[in-house]
């Protein structure tokens, strides 16, 4: 049987182990199974498959067109649904209209674009089910105090629920990788709009990750324009703040700020 040559340039890595790849796929579809699915890469169709059996709504994207030629020559009759384009690029969502769901082993090169993609779109992206890579993964996840808590884990954590569901060890992927791999889940929870201004919320949060090993008052000093003021929270380092707290300095900057 025709293969499908894994690609470094596309950081493919096609995971082998059918056990892992029926546990990643139930995770998603006990979420508003009715709901469209969207895979990003999906290489073999090692998820595919299962999503077939299933008889999910969906459709796949991927850059390789080597991949593409594979999964319509053996899935003829969903030849339509796999379409040789970048979930990235901005004319994504004229294919899929309404809520989505989002799954796949997604490529560590690109991984956490696609997750800033979803922000882009998380009045529409109900659920999504991912392969990252081990400390990615991680990050996402993570709680305030630690270190691996970061930019993504505060921007995702503001509107979804995440689950870090398991480890998958690198002798599962063809060529294994040099890293382990992890499989987290984010549900929306019903944060519809945070309690700030959302668009200086990231550049908040962005600003005083850029500068972690500071504390807060420095990290924001150049948002502010009375360079005097006081908060309690610029004692503190960005790790230590949750999602909560990074609002409420969202509400103090833009009250203080130069650009009003």
């Amino acid at each position: 049987m025709q293969t499908v040559k894994a690609k470094k340039h596309l950081g493919q890595h096609f995971l082998n182990d059918e056990t892992i790849a029926k546990s990643i796929v139930d995770a998603l579809i006990n979420e508003n199974s009715d709901t469209i699915i969207v895979e990003v890469g999906p290489g073999m169709g090692v998820l595919t498959k299962h999503l077939i059996k299933l008889n999910a709504n969906f459709i796949a994207f991927d850059v390789d067109e080597e991949s593409i030629i594979y999964l319509k020559q053996n899935y003829p009759e969903h030849s339509s649904k796999f379409l040789l384009q970048d979930f990235l690029s901005q004319n994504t969502t004229k294919h899929v209209s309404g809520k989505f769901n989002l799954i796949g082993n997604f490529p560590y090169n690109i991984s956490s674009q696609i997750m800033f993609k979803v922000l882009e779109n998380k009045n529409n992206i109900d659920c999504v089910v991912g392969m990252f890579q081990k400390e990615v993964a991680e990050r996402i996840a993570e709680k305030p105090g630690s270190k691996t808590y970061g930019i993504l884990s505060v921007l995702l954590q503001a509107y979804y629920n995440i689950e870090y569901l398991f480890t998958v060890n690198e002798n599962l992927f063809t060529p294994p990788p040099k890293v382990k791999s992890a499989v987290i889940k984010l549900i929306r929870n019903n944060t519809n709009k945070l309690n700030c201004n959302e668009e200086l919320f990231v550049k908040v949060v962005k600003a005083c990750f850029n500068q972690r090993r500071k504390m807060i008052r420095n990290s924001v000093q150049s948002l502010l324009q009375n360079k005097s003021i006081q908060h309690e929270l610029f004692t503190l380092r960005p790790e230590q703040l949750s999602v909560p707290q990074f609002v409420e300095l969202t509400n103090f900057v833009e009250q203080n700020t130069l650009n009003k």
